[in-house]
């Protein structure tokens, strides 16, 4: 069961976090400096079927429902207050995007690209400590996997090129296996067991 912790934002903020792989998918939970939690849950198919988001001032509870992703958003940060439904909401996606780097995991894998394919996806963006949603289109390209020799085991790091279709800028991923080793704005800083390499 991976666990450890990323540095996000230049540095500005600590994500520490776990993940496992479970009967019928994977779960990876986490707790930032700056208060904010995630609680992500895929199926199988790495469809993001459980997402919890919590930040000092808001919460998003929400999911993937066919064709569609769904969620509840509300301010305040206690989900369970009395009376507190929160606004519901629906969009044409295929899963969310937040700045924890598991929702970068749970997207690369729920694509399936082999070497040298690409594909563009739908998905909602999360922003801010508002949770703000905007539907984007992202353009995800699979490069090359290197093997790195490391104390237990070869390692297979695979590179993702992401291309924002409105703006154009392209990001560079690298994945081993349920882990981030390195994005944009994500450093991992510390592992305490190796990533988890089914997919």
């Amino acid at each position: 069961m991976p666990s450890g912790t990323y540095l996000l934002m230049n540095g500005d903020v600590e994500e520490r976090f776990q993940c496992a792989p479970g009967p019928g998918g994977w779960r990876y939970t986490s707790r930032r400096s700056d208060g904010v939690r995630t609680d992500l849950v895929v199926d199988s198919r790495w469809r993001q079927i459980r997402v919890e988001v919590v930040t000092p001032t808001w919460w998003l509870r929400g999911g993937v429902t066919g064709a569609q992703v769904a969620w509840v958003r509300a301010a305040g940060e206690t989900l369970r207050a009395a009376g507190e439904t929160g606004t519901e909401h629906a969009e044409r996606a295929s899963g969310f995007m937040f700045d924890s780097p598991a929702f970068l995991v749970a997207a690369a894998h729920s694509l399936g690209l082999e070497e040298g394919a690409r594909t563009t996806v739908r998905l909602v963006l999360l922003s801010g400590p508002s949770l703000s949603p905007l539907t984007v289109a992202w353009q995800w390209s699979r490069g090359e996997t290197a093997t790195y020799e490391t104390e237990t085991e070869p390692l297979p790091v695979s590179r993702y090129e992401v291309a924002d279709l409105a703006t154009g800028e392209v990001e560079t991923v690298h994945l081993a296996g349920d882990v981030v080793v390195g994005a944009p704005g994500v450093e991992l800083t510390e592992l305490d067991s190796p990533p988890n390499l089914r997919s």
